[in-house]
């Protein structure tokens, strides 16, 4: 079925602008705690249904925040409001307080101006694709009210950080500290602002934190997992032992070390398969996606660890995990799964999977990772104005076939539309970065080219 709404990641545009609007918002709010209503009755449950709702730092996170509560309360749901909090925290807290949804108000890695709805179910899972389906239905419903006897209330979680700081913790090994490490925190100004900094802090190393002052409008903004140089700056100027950076909701992860060498999530996920792998803890395969590096491929062939490729985006990851029954998955852009620590994505215990490893084997990231080798590998975001279908271009087919030809068999071409944001993505992978640029470039011109003659 055709998605009028969600994306990849929940539903997200520019605010203002449909579907990102107060009176959209409060309609969703509606539909969703209806079918929510509509599975508690079919499990016979007595309580009313109850929903968390959380938020990064944008300033429209307010007034989103209010349509959603409106909206669910006139469905006649409960609402517990936690404020900023990170992504998982809103997958565990759901969990963890037994309700029968999460809700996120963010846009991840976005501009301050988007902003987006991404939903957990009650077990932190982010919603399949029939409960999605089901709220679009609802969604064209007329907007109505619960009786007054049967309206939700709202209330606010106390301690709602401290509780998920615990949590992270706990994913942390109990004879294992931080003591006598100075590492870099970038928060991004974004949801873990705060949190971050004191979950390293409180295993006992030295941070300093940046990206940590959100003010509304700084979001993700030159800082965080998408912008690293920031990062990197900050670790060879503070003599750090390593960097770890956040997005704006806190479910990526980036990291660099003491020389500010910068470690994407193809690598940092390698590093915490090759330490569960050497513990005997991996209990079966690892699940990429398409744009995952070819060397991480080739390691986990090397080490006779079973691989396969997801489409882009961790919900597909989490699914082919799922269809497995294997526990460890992630993208190059951040995203790292470790089921065996959470139900989702989660930038802060992602860090501490890989700081355990390192701790473990009394290592350095650069030593750790020495024998993956990464492919030179090229990205280019082609921002688009409407949607192309660039599968129908005959210029950009011939750009992409002329760059399969180069590569002759010994690298990739991969174009994909952006399922979070009005961007069409283009990869070129191969052995010569020089050679990669060159046919990325190439065919990130016809693409222009296209767009801009539509």
């Amino acid at each position: 079925m055709t998605r009028k709404y969600f994306g990849t990641d929940g539903i997200r545009g520019r605010v203002g602008d449909a579907p990102i609007t107060p009176d959209f918002v409060l309609r969703l709010g509606y539909a969703a705690g209806n079918v929510l209503a509509q599975q508690t009755d079919k499990h016979k449950n007595k309580h009313k249904p109850a929903v968390l709702i959380g938020k990064d730092t944008r300033v429209s996170g307010y007034m989103l925040e209010s349509a959603l509560e409106a909206g669910f309360a006139a469905a006649g749901c409960d609402v517990y409001m936690v404020g900023p909090m990170p992504t998982p925290g809103v997958a565990y807290l759901t969990r963890a307080l037994r309700l029968s949804a999460g809700v996120m108000i963010s846009a991840s890695h976005n501009p301050y101006e988007d902003n987006g709805i991404k939903f957990f179910s009650a077990s932190g899972m982010k919603l399949d694709d029939a409960v999605e389906h089901a709220i679009e239905a609802a969604l064209e419903a007329p907007l109505n009210c619960k009786a007054s006897n049967a309206l939700g209330k709202a209330r606010r979680v106390e301690d709602a950080a401290g509780r998920y700081i615990e949590f992270c913790k706990s994913t942390f090994p109990d004879n294992l500290n931080l003591h006598g490490m100075k590492i870099v925190v970038d928060c991004a100004h974004g949801a873990a602002y705060d949190m971050a900094p004191r979950l390293f802090r409180e295993l006992g190393a030295e941070v300093i934190a940046i990206g940590d002052k959100p003010d509304g409008f700084n979001i993700n903004d030159k800082v965080g997992a998408t912008h690293t140089d920031a990062m990197c700056a900050k670790v060879l100027a503070a003599g750090a032992d390593l960097g770890i950076a956040l997005d704006g909701d806190a479910d990526r992860l980036m990291m660099c070390d003491a020389n500010a060498n910068c470690y994407d999530g193809d690598q940092l996920l390698y590093v915490v398969v090759k330490h569960r792998h050497a513990i005997g803890a991996l209990h079966g395969g690892v699940v990429g996606t398409l744009m995952t590096n070819f060397a991480f491929a080739q390691r986990m062939e090397a080490m006779q660890i079973p691989f396969l490729r997801a489409k882009v985006g961790d919900r597909y990851v989490l699914e082919v995990l799922n269809e497995n029954g294997w526990r460890y998955g992630g993208e190059n852009s951040g995203h790292i799964l470790c089921l065996d620590q959470h139900t989702t994505g989660d930038g802060m215990i992602s860090a501490l999977q890989v700081l355990a490893a390192l701790a473990a084997n009394s290592t350095t990231l650069e030593d750790f990772t020495r024998d993956l080798v990464m492919s030179p590998q090229v990205l280019i975001n082609i921002r688009t104005q409407s949607k192309f279908d660039f599968a129908t271009s005959a210029k950009v087919n011939a750009s992409v076939k002329s760059a399969e030809t180069t590569l002759a068999g010994k690298g990739r071409v991969l174009l994909r539309a952006s399922g979070t944001e009005p961007v069409i993505r283009v990869m070129v992978e191969g052995e010569d970065r020089a050679t990669v640029t060159a046919l990325a470039e190439n065919i990130a011109d016809s693409v222009r080219t296209e767009t801009e003659a539509g």
